[in-house]
């Protein structure tokens, strides 16, 4: 690979396909595949998967975009201990494990080599422990973790501090295991993305990656430890999401998230259809750092202000459903039904206003002669459903002015506090409920509400994810869902539904409980490999 300054700018090697401009050709003959997966001794040459946004950074660990998508592109090349596929947990590194006390132990496979040739082995895992707790990973919270220790070279030992319910999901079925031999010397990796920082045991290698494009190509590793992957070469590629039927019907692409309403045409013409569970919730953050937004009364008059099930029926055209003030959906097992439900009443909006002290003689509330004005940030993705939000708010008596930002300028406003109101949206609701912990807490920076003002909420997310007894941690994360309605750190609007089609060279599925912790995207690597 060609480098300048540090970032690759070699196209591909390989003849390819995908670009994109004849794909939108007024002429074309549109092709109707068949979805019946190839057998499974049968390999494919080529996969090549649609992204609207394309760059997810340096597919290392320490180099990839924090949003799923960054992880998925880099879980290709990296290898977790535990791993999961549509029926939950499966074997990875690690052969078979078992809980002792406060400790896990980790049995390891013994026909593994890093892409490099050398053996992979539990000085690897060691290590790896060890690392993130002088460099912290993005997706691991490594305080549950005491240390780790090699009983033999092939059986690793991690010891806990305390309890960790999600230990599982968390930190072994999530965390990238590096190789030793390579990050050994590197003192800043964020910053390493050289060719061997990619040195993985997955069943993957990464021929290319181009920035500017928001392209990333790879190819098998035939000595991948479940056998060689039956997809050669795949390739993420940068399409619309207006545009990612065409992609598909044309035979640019096999595999794209679609908007909704296309979906229902791709299955009549042969693709493969599969809908999401409600894992990707959009909400407004709220700077509660500041004055007026401090106060849980405001935000409890704005969310009342609110016509939840109108924005699913418009900005959505009724593909979603309407976010339960606990956050999680009530297709989850951990939904609460008894929060409260906010529904909307811009009456009560008025009286919670009034009773702190602001008036409405006209159009605005208004204290001391000074109409309340707040920013809401929006991105070209959500810029329909803010506009009506706007519009709400305003019927309701809050001056409401919009500013359109790119995604990642606003996940860097909300995370310095630089904002008022921003639409934003994450999944991972379908995973562990520790996902409560990173969006309530201080676990995330950019779509967490980083909310530590309420001891209550913070001392229940603590028992609730030291609580192994599934019976009580699922009462613990009903009363979490209680408090947090009560202040309403972030406001959870409406989950939105989500559609994966592709033409069935691949037996793609939605993971159980999410990639890695969470991530509600149709791409585990195992169906590029079985």
């Amino acid at each position: 690979m060609l480098r300048k300054n540090g970032a690759i700018i070699e196209r591909w090697r390989y003849p390819v396909k995908f670009l994109l401009s004849p794909l939108f050709a007024a002429a074309g003959l549109l092709l109707l595949l068949c979805s019946t997966s190839i057998a499974a001794d049968e390999t494919i040459d080529v996969l090549t998967i649609a992204d609207p946004t394309g760059d997810w950074g340096f597919p290392s660990p320490y180099g990839h975009y924090s949003r799923g998508p960054g992880y998925v592109r880099m879980s290709m090349i990296f290898d977790t201990l535990v791993w999961k596929d549509q029926n939950g947990y499966v074997p990875a590194l690690a052969e078979s494990w078992q809980l002792e006390d406060d400790a896990y132990v980790f049995n390891l496979r013994k026909n593994v080599s890093w892409h490099d040739g050398d053996p992979f082995t539990a000085k690897d895992v060691v290590f790896t422990i060890n690392y993130i707790k002088e460099h912290p990973y993005q997706w691991v919270n490594s305080e549950p973790v005491k240390g780790a220790e090699v009983l033999d070279d092939y059986t690793v030992k991690l010891y806990l501090n305390k309890s960790y319910a999600p230990f599982i999901d968390m930190v072994a079925g999530t965390l990238p295991i590096l190789p030793e031999h390579i990050y050994k010397d590197v003192s800043n990796p964020e910053e390493f993305q050289d060719d061997i920082a990619i040195t993985g045991t997955g069943p993957y290698k990464l021929l290319d990656y181009d920035k500017a494009q928001g392209t990333y190509l790879y190819e098998a590793f035939d000595d991948y430890y479940l056998g060689a992957p039956k997809v050669k070469q795949l390739k993420f590629v940068k399409v619309s999401s207006e545009m990612s039927a065409s992609a598909l019907e044309n035979g640019d692409v096999d595999a794209a998230n679609v908007p909704p309403e296309m979906a229902d045409s791709l299955k009549h013409k042969g693709f493969t259809v599969l809908k999401g569970s409600h894992d990707g919730i959009t909400k407004i953050m709220v700077n509660h750092k500041n004055e007026p937004f401090s106060d849980a009364r405001l935000r409890q008059a704005l969310y009342y202000a609110i016509d939840r099930q109108a924005l699913v029926d418009t900005a959505l055209r009724g593909y979603g459903i309407i976010a339960s003030s606990g956050l999680f959906a009530l297709d989850s097992e951990w939904y609460n039904p008894d929060v409260e439900e906010y529904k909307y009443d811009p009456t009560k909006t008025e009286e919670l206003m009034l009773a702190l002290g602001y008036s409405k003689d006209g159009q605005y509330f208004s204290k001391d002669e000074e109409a309340l004005e707040m920013e809401m940030l929006v991105t070209a993705t959500n810029e329909r459903a803010g506009e009506m939000i706007k519009q709400q708010l305003e019927q309701a008596g809050f001056k409401v002015t919009l500013r359109s930002v790119d995604s990642k300028t606003l996940d860097s406003l909300v995370g310095e506090w630089n904002f008022d109101l921003a639409l934003n949206s994450h999944g991972g609701m379908g995973g562990d409920p520790e996902i409560l912990n990173r969006i309530i807490g201080e676990g995330y920076t950019f779509n967490s509400a980083r909310y530590i003002e309420n001891r209550k909420l913070n001392d229940l997310l603590d028992q609730e994810v030291s609580e192994m007894d599934p019976v009580k941690r699922k009462e613990l994360v009903n009363e979490v869902q209680k408090v947090y309605a009560q202040d309403l750190p972030a406001l959870p609007l409406y989950y939105s539904d989500s559609y994966w089609v592709h033409d069935g060279k691949a037996d793609m599925y939605y993971t159980k409980q999410g990639v890695a912790n969470g991530i509600p995207i149709a791409q585990n690597k195992l169906s590029f490999v079985k």
